[in-house]
Formats: structure tokens, C-alpha cells, sequence
């Protein structure tokens, strides 16, 4: 066994600084946004309330949880997320594999031209002129629709299918199967890891989306989680919000809120979901990201 040098212990040590550093500054905002959500409000206005809260209350997640905005906000957003991110798999792997294919005629073009939309748009007006003649504006269709197709998801996916051992197509074909069962038998098993990559990072989109809920929505019932939490954070419309759930407070359980940990709570709300989901799909994000964008 080698022995470690004197310069080899001092790098080391510095790496796990380092790194300890750079986890610190980035958990270290959630941790505290997560202390101010469960301190009781009339405390933290006195400030001073960094790694630990000093009076428990969690009034704030009450009222929050209470709220039917919120709740339908978050009803929309599962929805979407729910059905949005299988279809957009789905879409994107039908669409990556006949392009994996390099004897497909006019495959070039064809990726050439969704390439093409990657780097030009029309912008937002005929985006919505679109949608509109689609007939998806102030629809749940429209968060789904638009989302089916991702340009950059499709050449992962299709890279990866692309380093498959070829002689599997040609055994399966010479035992018969066509195109389609090949695709369902084969292919999607062994293209796991890259269609969980696209999946987590497609409802990570729906989940954290907002613009589209702002923009192509008017009705309340189809705001997304998102679209009411920027609502909350906006520093007027949060302050009359609070004042009515103080009013509430006041004269139903004489319990007692404050924008900041209204704030903080409907962050944690919204946030915690994809902090819980993520752990369970990242073996298969660090192996799709690495083989998928590993071209041969």
C-alpha cells in the first residue's frame, strides 16, 4: 500500500473544506428557511433566529394548509405533474427512437429541423396566438400540450438509444418481431436510466412552473402552486393576505401569522415534494446523464 505524502493529506484536507464550504452555502438557505417557517411569528419579528427556532409553532403551515387557493394550487400542479411528465416521456422516447436510426431517410433533416427550434423562436406573442387558435388558452391543456416535446430530452434519449449493441435489433428481428415490439421489449428496459433522467427533470418543469399559469390562465381554479406562491411572495398582495388570515386568526383560534412566516411555510410547501422524490431517481440521473451524453 502507498503511503500518502505530506502534500497528498494537505489536498485532501482542503477538498473535504471545500466541499464542506460549498454544502454549507447551499443548505444551509433552505435550513433556515425551514427554521423561520416553524418559529412562531410574533418571535421572529424580533429577528436574530439563524440555525434553530426559538418558540415552535407551526400556525404558519396551518394557515397555509388551510387556505383554498393553496390547496387547489396544488391539486392543479399534481395534476400536471401527474399526467404532463409520462406523456412527455412518452412522446420524446417514441419520437428518439426511429431517430436513432441512421438509415432512416431524412433522419438528418428531421433532427436538423427540431435542432432548429432549439436556437429560434417566434416569441411570446405568436406563442399565444397559437395556443389560442388551439383553443388551450385557460385550459389544464394548455400546461400539458406544449410540454410534450423537448428537443434537448430527444437527442439524450436518442444518443443513448444510438450505443445499444446494435445485434440486438437483428436478433429480434430475425425472430420476428417488428419495429414497435422491438421498441417496447427492448429498447424501453435498457433506456431506463436516461428516461428517468427526463422524467425527474420534466416534473421538476411542471412542478416549479409558474410563467404559464400567469400568462395563458385567467381562471382561479387553474392556477398552478407555483403561480399562487409568487402571488403570496409579491410584497402587497402578501400583505393583504396576511391581514385576512390575521383577521382569521384573531377571531376564530386567536392564532397569529406574519408575511415572513406565511412566506417561508408556502416555500417549504411548495419545495419539499421534489426534495423527497429526487433521492429516489438520482442513481438513475447520475447514469443517464453519463452514458447518454457520451456520443460514440
Amino acid at each position: 500500500m502507498r503511503t500518502r505524502s505530506r502534500g497528498d493529506i494537505v489536498f485532501a484536507g482542503f477538498v473535504y473544506v471545500f466541499l464542506l464550504l460549498v454544502f454549507i452555502a447551499t443548505f444551509y438557505p433552505f435550513w433556515n428557511i425551514l427554521v423561520l417557517s416553524v418559529n412562531s411569528a410574533d418571535d421572529t419579528i424580533r429577528g436574530g433566529i439563524y440555525f434553530w427556532p426559538r418558540e415552535f409553532s407551526f400556525t404558519s403551515y396551518t394557515q397555509i394548509l388551510s387556505d383554498q387557493e393553496i390547496l387547489n394550487g396544488v391539486k392543479v400542479t399534481l395534476a400536471r405533474t401527474l399526467i404532463g411528465t409520462p406523456l412527455a416521456v412518452l412522446v420524446i422516447s417514441l419520437l428518439s427512437y426511429p431517430l436513432s436510426k441512421r438509415d432512416l431517410v431524412g433522419g438528418k433533416f428531421i433532427t436538423l429541423f427540431f435542432i432548429f427550434t432549439m436556437y429560434f423562436g417566434g416569441g411570446l406573442i405568436p406563442y399565444y396566438m397559437i395556443l389560442k387558435s388551439l383553443h388551450l388558452i385557460d385550459t389544464f391543456w394548455v400546461y400539458i400540450a406544449p410540454g410534450l416535446m423537448n428537443v434537448f430530452f430527444m437527442i439524450l434519449v436518442r444518443t443513448f438509444i444510438q450505443q445499444l449493441p446494435g445485434e440486438l435489433d437483428e436478433s429480434a428481428k430475425m425472430d420476428g418481431a417488428n419495429d414497435l415490439q422491438i421498441f417496447i421489449k427492448i429498447v424501453l428496459p435498457l433506456t431506463t436510466p436516461v428516461l428517468a433522467t427526463i422524467g425527474l427533470f420534466t416534473a421538476i418543469g411542471h412542478w416549479n412552473s409558474w410563467f404559464d399559469s400567469y400568462v395563458f390562465t385567467y381562471k382561479p381554479e387553474l392556477k398552478t402552486l407555483q403561480a399562487v406562491l409568487v402571488k403570496i411572495l409579491n410584497q402587497y398582495q402578501t400583505s393583504n393576505m396576511v391581514s385576512d388570515a390575521q383577521q382569521m386568526a384573531n377571531s376564530a383560534k386567536r392564532l397569529s401569522v406574519s408575511s415572513d412566516s406565511i412566506r417561508m411555510a408556502a416555500t417549504i410547501v411548495a419545495t419539499l415534494p421534489i426534495v423527497i422524490v429526487y433521492p429516489f431517481l438520482q442513481k438513475y440521473f447520475v447514469k443517464g446523464m453519463t452514458v447518454g451524453a457520451v456520443k460514440s
